[in-house]
């Protein structure tokens, strides 16, 4: 693949470890058990993406200022909260190789903690006077609530179509993507226009991710993620609505039996993700994917040319190519 996520930061390298600083500050709490959390929380931080597209989107609609910090940590503060208390819903024991914070706190104390971080990001950007950014990352927020919840529902159906599975990924994932970019440009002083531009790249970004991360379930390269565990949680995703729709009536009927009665056999997955192969869903999906990417990076082209530019479309290829 050749690039390196340390080449793709160059233009904001200084920005990003000023950024670290400062967002260790804007959590640090006198109440000792907060504190301690929070320090746990920052030094478990994964590669960094999110501020990453809000630093370069704002390079590119017109340049890095202090408004751009605030609203990376907003995305932050606000992002953090969801996962903690997503952690709570899941009871998951891990995330990222680390104990979540649940498994070391209790749920009660995890709770507590995604409220704080929530009103620390509310607060940061009413105290700064920041509506604008705000209204952006509170939209997010709510809209990945919404996609959480609409998954959940069509789950127990098993009858998604393709259209709500758009929807679902474009509110879960491809919204917080798209938060990023509008919240950089909009930091960088942008008019509407432009702000609306940052934020469908995002989203457009955000959307070819999500496919990307789906394909993985059926092993598309080394990975991150053990295989189907999309099909053992009974998550409904493009490969297997597409064979799904190429299906016969009554091998359709018998797939979906077996998701929904045996998903977590290993026999049935290994079947589920046979049937999905041989029906061509994961070259519908990766079609789909590139698709998304191109739109993406013809949108980012609208924009003057820059060494911003030029590592956020690095940026968007490492996300889409990556191999976990």
């Amino acid at each position: 693949m050749g690039l390196k996520l340390s080449d793709i930061q160059a233009p904001i390298a200084g920005e990003m470890a000023l950024f670290e600083e400062k967002f260790r500050s804007s959590v640090s709490s006198k109440v000792l058990l907060l504190d301690k959390i929070m320090g746990y929380i920052v030094k478990r931080k994964g590669k960094q993406m999110r501020p990453m597209f809000v630093f370069l989107s704002a390079g590119v609609a017109g340049g890095v200022v202090e408004a751009t910090h605030r609203g990376a940590a907003l995305i932050e503060l606000l992002h953090t909260a969801t996962l903690v208390h997503d952690d709570v819903v899941d009871e998951a024991e891990y995330r990222r190789g680390f104990f979540s914070i649940n498994a070391l706190w209790k749920n009660k104390v995890a709770v507590l903690v995604g409220d704080y971080l929530l009103s620390r990001g509310l607060l940061l950007a009413v105290e700064n006077e920041e509506f604008d950014l705000l209204k952006i990352v509170s939209t997010a927020v709510r809209e990945m609530s919404e996609g959480e919840l609409l998954q959940i529902e069509k789950a127990r159906k098993l009858d998604i179509t393709e259209d709500v599975y758009y929807e679902v990924i474009r509110q879960k994932t491809a919204s917080l993507i798209a938060s990023c970019c509008a919240a950089g440009a909009s930091s960088a002083g942008s008019g509407p226009e432009d702000v609306e531009k940052m934020r469908l790249f995002g989203e457009k970004v955000g959307m070819a991710f999500q496919i990307k991360d789906d394909l993985f379930d059926y092993g598309t390269q080394e990975v991150g993620k053990p295989l189907g565990i999309d099909i053992k949680e009974k998550k409904m995703t493009l490969p297997l609505i597409y064979a799904l729709r190429q299906a016969s009536w009554t091998e359709r009927k018998k797939i979906v039996f077996q998701i929904k009665n045996f998903s977590e056999k290993p026999k049935v997955v290994k079947e589920v993700i046979d049937f999905v192969k041989n029906s061509g869903g994961m070259e519908y999906a990766q079609k789909k994917m590139e698709e998304y990417y191109d739109e993406a990076l013809e949108i980012l082209g609208s924009f003057p040319d820059s060494e911003y530019k030029e590592s956020l479309a690095n940026l968007v290829k490492y996300t889409i190519l990556r191999n976990k």
